[in-house]
């Protein structure tokens, strides 16, 4: 599709817009943790996003009605959602929000080698090294997090994971079903997945897991969590409308430094030098994955241009 000069100037304002307000989803996890279960977050996140997502959709102007496909898709994007929610909510409970966000951002490469490994989709030499740079940096800022942490360290690992297959089943679901009905969708079933796991919570008492309401202030960081999900993702589903990925995606690690800027405001936290490192070397891993799937683009498109060239 041709995107003419203000339609990708207006998709790069919306992804410097997601990389300004994902971060408070972060923020308003993390306050909201001091008194409120994990669950509970989880759960309400996708209870506004459905109210939000709601109007939107009553007002005809988007399909309601999921075909079997659609609905399968969204279902298993929703599950995948649910388990990247869980795992980042509870890392920031206890970790830096730039130390759990680096870690996750490990993502991309994941995808890469996913799609290498699964589905045979052909990638050079150059970007698996690229790959293998990238985790060892994730490594540099794993280490200190681990010693100080524990476990907990690893959690944003299983958010990385569990987000890829998330953006590998939305571009599956995107063939399906528009993007305003698949947020809706994925708001009432995810909050439909969350319902188990907070019974099992009360069965069990796992405290993560605890079916305990908010009360006073924490309404507010717990609906803050739904708002600043749902606005961001949607900044970021008409991003990718108005321009490529190629332009797009090196905008997204700004994300990393309005996240340890904002956390450092709010909470006083702010990566040590070694944390920057392995930081840098994440980003920089992931902007020469870009680079390369760029020049890989523009080969594949050069190639038949040359053909017919030569006809």
């Amino acid at each position: 599709m041709q995107r003419s000069g203000d339609r990708v100037m207006t998709g790069i304002v919306l992804m410097l817009g997601f990389c300004l307000f994902a971060p408070l989803i972060d923020v308003s996890s993390k306050l909201a943790t001091a008194t409120v279960s994990v669950g509970i977050i989880t759960l309400g996140r996708y209870v506004v996003q459905g109210a939000l997502m709601a109007p939107v959709l009553m007002s005809g102007r988007f399909s309601r009605v999921l075909s079997r496909r659609g609905a399968q898709l969204v279902f298993w994007r929703s599950l995948a959602s649910v388990i990247a929610t869980l795992t980042f909510v509870r890392a920031v409970a206890v970790m830096p929000i730039a130390d759990a966000l680096a870690i996750a951002f490990v993502e991309p490469f994941i995808i890469l080698l996913a799609g290498w490994m699964l589905f045979a989709e052909r990638v050079g030499p150059r970007r698996i090294a690229a790959c293998a740079v990238g985790f060892a940096g994730a490594l540099l800022v794993i280490q200190p997090s681990f010693s100080e942490f524990g476990l907990v360290a690893l959690l944003p690992v299983g958010t990385a994971i569990s987000f890829a297959a998330y953006m590998m089943i939305t571009r599956a679901a995107s063939l399906h079903v528009a993007p305003e009905a698949m947020q809706f969708h994925t708001a009432w079933m995810s909050a439909l997945i969350c319902l188990p796991l907070l019974a099992a919570g009360a069965l069990w008492q796992i405290p993560d897991l605890a079916p305990m309401m908010p009360e006073g202030i924490a309404w507010a960081w717990v609906a803050g969590v739904g708002v600043a999900a749902t606005v961001s993702h949607m900044m970021m589903t008409y991003a990718f409308r108005f321009a490529a990925s190629s332009v797009l995606a090196p905008l997204h690690y700004l994300e990393i430094v309005s996240a340890a800027t904002l956390a450092w405001a709010v909470f006083g936290d702010f990566p040590d030098f070694l944390t920057w490192c392995g930081i840098g070397v994440i980003v920089a891993s992931g902007l020469y994955i870009i680079f390369r799937e760029h020049v890989q683009s523009r080969a594949q498109k050069a190639r038949p241009a040359a053909a017919r060239a030569a006809e």
